[in-house]
């Protein structure tokens, strides 16, 4: 019979939750998934920019208003998210594509 390799035996694997993301949209989704409220607030901003006659709304921007306002807690929101934040609200309003500008995707 055999002898297993140490790494086929059990328990030894890599775990699925210990791997760590290795795109920049899977550390975003991880993200998004632990901070929902950051998309809430995002939105309320560019609601207020809008409300307040914006032309245009920057994303990152935004990112400073909300590290201003949420000083405390505000680990890994990074400007890496931006176009991906930017996305999700042109999904949501696509009325405000005039005034939010987002780059072409150069992955998908």
């Amino acid at each position: 019979m055999p002898i297993p390799a140490q790494q086929d035996l059990p328990g030894l694997g890599v775990l699925p939750y210990a791997r760590k993301p290795s795109t920049l949209a899977e550390q975003f989704a991880g993200f998004d998934r632990e901070h929902p409220w950051v998309y809430a607030a995002l939105e309320r901003l560019a609601a207020e920019r809008l409300a307040a006659g914006a032309a245009r709304i920057g994303m990152k921007a935004l990112f400073e208003t909300l590290r201003w306002r949420h000083p405390h807690g505000m680990k890994g929101l990074n400007n890496n998210y931006t176009a991906f934040y930017a996305r999700q609200l042109l999904a949501a309003h696509p009325e405000w594509a005039p005034v939010i500008e987002i780059r072409r995707r150069r992955t998908p």
